[in-house]
């Protein structure tokens, strides 16, 4: 097998990890400490066609494919995990499922601006009773005429005080368990809002808000694919999303150990250079290998998404390994830093906390389990 990137995605690694170097990690940690969303980020990645890098040039993206997402979303991540979340969500969860399930209307109204960075995407499925069980679902959409009316509340929702179009998930009562169907909402709508913003432990410059919407009148022209099809829609798009954090995940490792190695040349204790120390040494080995390991996790399931064969196991497999390892990583580079890894003013601290939520999002570390499982039992 050839694990060699391309002529041209070698060119984006170098692009991207130039603007992340320059542009982004210097600004990481104000960020952070602002918690606003990174419109400068944005701006700075639909620049570089980052906001639309898998969708093909005659919708306004890139043309690239799912593998060069991976290794785009990994320099990101290295550099700010909140703007990793930002550009993720909004290709992922946002341009790609119009790209994927919308018919040529929707990808000319609404495609084209998110591919060229013009708008914020978002994906709006999670509710205050419906985590992990999306099925749990309560927002419903009632047909009326040439319109669905739509009410209920989605909360925890990434780049949602931004957006400009979302896609959102509503049960249609008629149809019963099976009436989950997907709608792409502007901002602006009669009866739709935002509302509070959360204050989260980690991925601060990655805002998330509740959208709420009250007889929302929204065209039937907008609903995503047929009535009843929101499901595999949900769930597709999740799939095609958990490759993209796995990435992410590989970019919070990557900085852990860099800077980690440079630490324990530098530092020294008892005479001589800490990384001299078997204990820290290891550390590093471990880190380095299991680095390894998930990045092929995360390009083999892209590998299959991009020959369009099944991939949501492997895509599981990505996400489960690489953001575990994004957790253990930050714990032991704060562990390597010692004291000095533990003050606020150590990017240490950001990493463990940024790394905390790519085990919750899209899917927990035991949804990935069960997802892995049930295909060995099956």
């Amino acid at each position: 097998m050839d694990f060699s990137l391309t002529e041209e995605q070698k060119m984006l690694q170098a692009s991207v990890r130039e603007l992340a170097t320059k542009t982004i990690a210097p600004r990481a940690d104000e960020m952070d400490r602002k918690q606003e969303f990174a419109w400068d980020n944005f701006k700075a990645m639909a620049k570089l066609g980052l906001t639309g890098m898998s969708i093909p040039p005659e919708y306004g993206g890139s043309g690239g494919n799912k593998t060069s997402v991976v290794v785009a979303l990994e320099e990101i991540g290295a550099a700010c995990a909140s703007t990793c979340d930002i550009i993720a969500a909004h290709l992922c969860l946002a341009t790609e499922p119009i790209y994927i399930y919308g018919n040529e209307k929707q990808r000319r109204k609404f495609l084209v601006p998110l591919a060229k960075g013009e708008k914020v995407g978002a994906f709006a499925i999670t509710e205050a009773d419906a985590g992990s069980d999306v099925a749990a679902i309560k927002t419903t959409a009632v047909k009326d005429g040439d319109s669905y009316i739509i009410n209920g509340t989605k909360v925890f929702i990434s780049n949602g005080d931004a957006a400009g179009t979302m896609v959102i998930f509503a049960n249609i009562p008629s149809m019963g368990n099976r009436g989950m169907t997907a709608f792409i909402i502007e901002d602006g709508m009669a009866g739709f809002s935002k509302g509070k913003k959360y204050d989260k432990v980690g991925m601060r410059a990655a805002t998330n808000t509740d959208l709420v919407f009250k007889d929302c009148r929204v065209p039937a022209e907008n609903r995503l694919g047929d009535e009843g099809q929101g499901m595999k829609i949900c769930l597709g798009t999740l799939d095609r999303g958990r490759i993209g954090v796995a990435a992410q995940a590989l970019g919070i490792a990557r900085a852990v150990l860099e800077k980690s190695v440079a630490y324990s040349k530098q530092r020294i204790q008892f005479g001589a250079p800490i990384g001299n120390n078997q204990a820290i040494a290891w550390m590093l080995a471990d880190i380095g290998t299991e680095l390894e390991a998930a990045r092929l996790l995360a390009f083999k399931a892209a590998f299959h998404a991009d020959r369009g064969e099944p991939f949501s196991v492997y895509a599981a497999m990505a996400k489960l390994y690489a953001t575990e390892l994004a957790m253990r990583a930050s714990v032991q580079g704060i562990q390597i830093h010692g004291g000095y890894g533990y003050m606020m003013d150590s990017p240490m601290q950001r990493y463990f906390r940024d790394a905390k939520l790519t085990t919750i999002y899209e899917g927990t570390s035991e949804v990935q389990r069960m997802v892995i499982s049930r295909s060995l039992l099956r």
